[in-house]
């Protein structure tokens, strides 16, 4: 396993469940978003130039992601504030959340000195569907959620 890249959790295993405030102080509690398929975007900072492509990606098929009733978040340590204005400035419609101690990266394998990109795909049930590193298109990430 290489430094930069995440240890994924496999496909089919139950997500790690999590509670994380988001950049508008709100608390998001995994759990409670079952019976709707979830996309968790872990991205290393905000304002850089592949990860600000990353979630510009998401943002511009987001129609096709509401469709299907997707709950989207972008993780990783950055402050509140930081994601407010990050999130802001270019528009995005999912909120960005705070890994204060990157506790949620850890436990999807995306953690260490820095995050490691990674997107993950659940299912409504709770199971991992999808789970790639680097940037997978917004179409792979759709196509792994199903109908």
């Amino acid at each position: 396993m290489s430094f930069f890249r995440p240890k994924l959790l496999s496909v089919g295993a139950q997500a790690p469940d999590f509670t994380l405030t988001d950049d508008q102080r709100k608390k998001t509690r995994l759990s409670a978003l079952r019976g709707r398929p979830v996309v968790l975007v872990f991205y290393p900072m905000d304002e850089t130039p592949h990860c600000r492509t990353q979630l510009c990606q998401l943002r511009d098929t987001w129609g096709s992601f509401e469709g299907k009733g997707v709950a989207a978040f972008g993780v990783n340590p950055g402050k509140a504030e930081s994601h407010r204005k990050f999130r802001l400035r270019h528009g995005f419609p999912f909120p960005l959340l705070v890994d204060d101690g990157k506790k949620v990266a850890g436990l999807y394998g995306a953690g260490g000195m820095f995050i490691k990109r990674c997107v993950y795909g659940i299912g409504a049930d709770g199971a991992i569907v999808f789970a790639e590193a680097g940037m997978p298109t917004p179409e792979k990430i759709l196509q792994a959620l199903g109908p």
